[in-house]
């Protein structure tokens, strides 16, 4: 009760004004911590593809020998709350808006109207399984073209915790590849890269390109390798230290780590403002 009193003394001795300031501060402090409308997103994990994910191999395979590489293969994500079961706080939007290793999106840009938590999950849960699905048809497929053997009855499976959608689907294959060749393909390097990846081979664009470039120099990439249909927002925005490298398709993407692997990466070509719309 003295709490109360001396509460009840203090606000009566406040002018109106001074009152109406106090209750739009607190309205202002309430209306920060409510969900907002947005997305915001920023650079996620990355994960070599050539290595482990929660103690078990990131590509598994059986029926054929596989071979190490001292480098690196890294797929790369984007972090985003704002979706569905992971909700961002009007507060946070605002911060966001300020930092440049930050996005803010619409919401109804990023996921469905309505859509609820189990139903994003279990949506880009589906995109990533389908990705390894044409990753593996995708690298067999072009091993078998170039007259690399691959051993009848082999099979391959991948995982990663907790990275869902269509984008490392060409890093899944490009991995594959190189697991399955004697061939050291990075020379030592780390290589990022994104895109997804169709059972014939071709590259298509991804979104958060700009946050996975990011991303892939944060975590020691020098090259990445970008979707062509993706270079008009890669162009300007190459982070320093890290060299981008054009592709369109599996074929594309294997010769320019071959490339890269020998030391022949300054020739590779980098996109160009008009690429995409080739």
């Amino acid at each position: 009760m003295p709490i109360l009193r001396r509460l009840h003394r203090y606000f009566a001795a406040r002018s109106a004004r001074c009152l109406a300031g106090l209750a739009a501060v607190a309205l202002a402090v309430v209306m920060l911590c409510l969900p907002g409308g947005y997305t915001v997103e920023w650079p996620g994990p990355t994960q070599d593809v050539l290595g482990e994910s929660g103690g078990r191999p990131v590509i598994a395979v059986k029926g054929a020998e596989t071979h190490r590489d001292s480098g690196r293969l890294l797929l790369v994500t984007v972090t985003a709350e704002g979706v569905p079961g992971y909700p961002v706080t009007a507060a946070q939007t605002l911060w966001a808006w300020f930092d440049p290793q930050q996005v803010v999106l619409p919401s109804e840009a990023v996921v469905p109207i309505g859509e609820s938590g189990e139903e994003y999950a279990d949506r880009t849960a589906r995109q990533m399984a389908s990705s390894q699905d044409k990753a593996v048809a995708a690298a067999f497929a072009f091993m078998r073209g170039r007259g690399m053997a691959v051993p009848d009855g082999a099979t391959a499976t991948m995982h990663v915790d907790e990275i869902g959608g269509p984008s490392a689907g060409l890093m899944y294959a490009l991995g594959l590849v190189d697991k399955l060749t004697a061939t050291e393909e990075t020379g030592g390097h780390t290589i990022a890269g994104t895109g997804t990846i169709a059972r014939d081979g071709k590259v298509g664009a991804i979104g958060g390109i700009r946050l996975k470039m990011l991303g892939a120099k944060r975590d020691g990439a020098t090259w990445f390798l970008a979707p062509a249909a993706n270079c008009d927002e890669v162009v300007g925005h190459v982070p320093q230290g890290l060299r981008d490298v054009r592709v369109s398709t599996l074929a594309e993407a294997y010769d320019a780590l071959v490339a890269i692997g020998k030391g022949q990466g300054d020739s590779l070509p980098h996109c160009a403002v008009d690429d995409s719309k080739r």
